[in-house]
Order: C-alpha cells, then sequence, then structure tokens
C-alpha cells in the first residue's frame, strides 16, 4: 500500500497541531523503511524517536520541510550511523539532540521514491507490536510508541507511571521483539489471523483506559481513544471485509459517541442515563450504525460486532425510556455464550434487571461472586447496590456503594460512588 498524507489539510502548516499530527502520521511508515533496511526493529525505533525528538524542536522553530518524510529517514539513518562509530552517543541522544547541528545546514532530502518510502508498513509494525511473546501492557506501550508515534513521556502520563519505568517497559518490549526473531514483514495469512485477534484486544485496551481511565484525576484520557480510533480506522481500511474489525472500529465510535455528555461542568461523572442526548455527537453515530449494518449483512457477528449493536440501541434511543432492553437483554445472552468475559455476565445481568426486574438481576450478580476474575471488582458492588436502590433497599445500596467507591482507582467514579451512597443515605 502506498504510503499518504492524511493529515487535516484545513490545519496550518505553521501551526504546532500540523507538525504534531504529522509526526504521529509519519512515524510508522518511516519506522518501517528504517527497521525493513537496517534489520533490526530495536535499533531502528531508537532512531526513528530521535529523529521524532529533532523534528519536534526544529520545525516549530523553522518550519516543516518540504518533504518531512525524507527529513525523518534522513535523520533517522543518520543516527543509526552515529550509532554505529560510538554506541555511547545513544546514551547522550536526547541532550544532544536539541542542539543537532542539522537545523544550521540547509537540509535537501531525496525524493520518497528514492528511499522507499512510498510504502506503508504500518500493518507491520501493529502486527509485530502485538506479538504473543508481549504481555498485554507491552504490546499497548509499544504499540502507541511505534505505531502511534507518541514520546515515552506521554505514555507513561497516560498510564500514571513515571517516565523510566515505561521507558524499561518500552525496553523489555523491544528485547522481546529482538529475541523472538520475528522478521519485519507481513505476517503469512495464517499468522496474520492467529495475530489479528491480539491487535484488536490492544486497540480496544488503549480505547478503553482513554474512554473510562482506570485511576487518577481525569474520567477521560482523549488522547488515548483518539489514537485507538485512528489505528482502528487504518486496521479497518487495511481489512475492509473483515467483519470484527468493523465492530470493533463502530464500538469505538459509537461509544465515544457520548464522551461530550459523560462529564459535567466539573468533571463529574454523569451516568448514561442522565445524561443529555443533545450533546451526543451524531456524525459518529451515524458512521457507527452504517458499519454495524453492513457488517451484519455481510455475514455472522463475533463479539466486538454484538458489542457495538449495543451500543448502537443505546444510541439510538431519543429518551432514556425508548430504550429496547429487551433487544439489549437479548444480544448480550449470544454474547454471554461465546465468551468468558465476567464482564458480559455482568452486564447481561443488569439487561435482565431493566427487563425483568431488578431481583432477577440479583440472582444472576450473585452466580459471579465465586468468579475468579471478578471476586473483589469494585464493578460488582457497583452494580449490586444500583439493582438494591432499584428495589428500594437504601440500606444494602449505601453499603455497598462504599464497598465500590473503596475499590475504584478512579477519582471521578469514587467521587460519584460516593455521592449516590449520600442520597441513599439521605432517603433512609
Amino acid at each position: 500500500m502506498n504510503a499518504k498524507l492524511v493529515t487535516d489539510p484545513g490545519t496550518s502548516t505553521n501551526s504546532p497541531e500540523f507538525a504534531e499530527h504529522l509526526l504521529r502520521e509519519l512515524a510508522p511508515q518511516v519506522l518501517g523503511v528504517v527497521a525493513r533496511k537496517c534489520g533490526d526493529f530495536a535499533d531502528a525505533e531508537d532512531a526513528v524517536q530521535e529523529a521524532l525528538i529533532a523534528a519536534a524542536t526544529q520545525w516549530r522553530a523553522a518550519g516543516v520541510p518540504t518533504n518531512p518524510r525524507g527529513w525523518l529517514y534522513s535523520v533517522a539513518m543518520r543516527r543509526l550511523k552515529d550509532r554505529v562509530r560510538s554506541e555511547s552517543a545513544r546514551r547522550r541522544r536526547e541532550n544532544e539532540v536539541a542542539s543537532e547541528h542539522a537545523h544550521d545546514q540547509p537540509f535537501v532530502s531525496p525524493p520518497d521514491e528514492e528511499l522507499g518510502l512510498m510504502t506503508d508498513d504500518t500493518l507491520v509494525l501493529l502486527f509485530m507490536c502485538c506479538h504473543s511473546a508481549l504481555s498485554p501492557s507491552s504490546a499497548i506501550a509499544l504499540t502507541l510508541r511505534a505505531v502511534g508515534g507518541l514520546t515515552t513521556a506521554e505514555i507513561a502520563s497516560a498510564f500514571l507511571v513515571p517516565e523510566a519505568t515505561m521507558a524499561q517497559r518500552i525496553s523489555r518490549a523491544k528485547q522481546s521483539i529482538k529475541s523472538s526473531g520475528v522478521a519485519f514483514r507481513m505476517p503469512t495469512d495464517d499468522d496474520m489471523a492467529e495475530r489479528l485477534g491480539a491487535v484488536m484486544h490492544v486497540l480496544y485496551l488503549i480505547f478503553n483506559e482513554g474512554y473510562a481511565s482506570s485511576s487518577g484525576p481525569e474520567l477521560h484520557r482523549v488522547d488515548l481513544s483518539a489514537e485507538a480510533i485512528r489505528l482502528t480506522r487504518m486496521l479497518h481500511a487495511l481489512t475492509p471485509n473483515n467483519g470484527e474489525v468493523a465492530g470493533l472500529l463502530a464500538l469505538m465510535l459509537l461509544t465515544d459517541a457520548r464522551r461530550s455528555a459523560r462529564t459535567g461542568c466539573h468533571g463529574e461523572l454523569i451516568p448514561l442515563d442522565a445524561q443529555d442526548r443533545s450533546l451526543w455527537d451524531r456524525q459518529m453515530i451515524s458512521e457507527g450504525t452504517a458499519l454495524v449494518s453492513s457488517a451484519f449483512a455481510s455475514g455472522s457477528a463475533g463479539p466486538y460486532l454484538l458489542q457495538a449493536a449495543i451500543a448502537a440501541i443505546h444510541d439510538e434511543s431519543a429518551r432514556v425510556q425508548d430504550t429496547d432492553w429487551p433487544q439489549i437483554m437479548a444480544l448480550y445472552g449470544v454474547l454471554k455464550r461465546m465468551s468468558d468475559n465476567p464482564m458480559v455476565a455482568l452486564n447481561h445481568a443488569i439487561a435482565v434487571a431493566m427487563v425483568d426486574g431488578a431481583e432477577a438481576g440479583l440472582a444472576l450478580v450473585s452466580e459471579l461472586d465465586t468468579d475468579q476474575k471478578l471476586r473483589g471488582h469494585y464493578r460488582l458492588d457497583a452494580v449490586r447496590a444500583h439493582l438494591y436502590e432499584m428495589i428500594g433497599d437504601d440500606a444494602r445500596a449505601i453499603l455497598h456503594y462504599r464497598a465500590a467507591a473503596e475499590g475504584t482507582a478512579s477519582i471521578p467514579e469514587r467521587d460519584y460512588l460516593n455521592l449516590k451512597a449520600a442520597r441513599a443515605s439521605g432517603r433512609s
């Protein structure tokens, strides 16, 4: 596939935003070429990161060069050569790069065609970063850096860990890639089919962490959710006939469409049933529902497509009381039969409660008390509290709301659960 730039043409080429978007877009393209030429993914990734840091500094001052891809490629290859001459230069690179002498010299890079930059290796990188040799956390970090173009500091900030910790995690991931002997080339059809599930899972985890951050003061990390959507769009463009990839993209769009209504003016969490639906992004909803309809029409449905269909039902309901809970319950029932994920079973219990009453939902929640994956998870207490509140048992609702608040590391979620406990206490 030819490498094309898709940065918003309406953005000023002199703006910092243009340079930032351009760098993220070009990073995987340049990394692919450098990795292919040098044959060592880890060294190539380091060199391209240095080129990106240099570009962030110099393009801001001097403007984006005429051939930004060639500029990045040339600087990255120069850094590789420098490393060969002196390995110690690697340790000094981030201090030296700010004074990179290139900005003092006229820089004219050869055309992309001469450098082999017309091929987009993003999919190769994405599948490499999601190799089975890596843990999910390592795969996420490496994907964000190598494919997403985020710096180590940005990734560390997103996951609330020190930069040094994230640097070690990425370094170990690259070493695992090297040790596993994975060649830099597109997986065979069999390998691609085998790894596609891991690729989608990593993208799904990145999106979820961005849409509902598991810890910290912010409910959302928009940079993560936006990056997951961007990468999934690319995956969908490269595998247009895969219904599950279409389903994953639809699920992200239909969920992210509600983001503006999910927080109040003070950053507080607003649950789905209390959101101002006029704030939902109708364009994203239209795109998501179109993807769901098309994917269902083309073949069998997998877990991502089913979740997207459920999200579409919520998004197409003009009012909360218009929600088609029987259909949602039926879809969760199908999803539950094809997945051993206890979160699916928990969501199915909520849907059953909305159709058959809270007592029926509580009975299903009780069955999850012995699930090793869910035991002690704060969402179990949060759902149980909500169902007790539905039947008017405020004493038990308070108990479980407070337990859930103690269990979450998300400050907006904790505040919301404590508020629910306080309101129930006021009634009792």
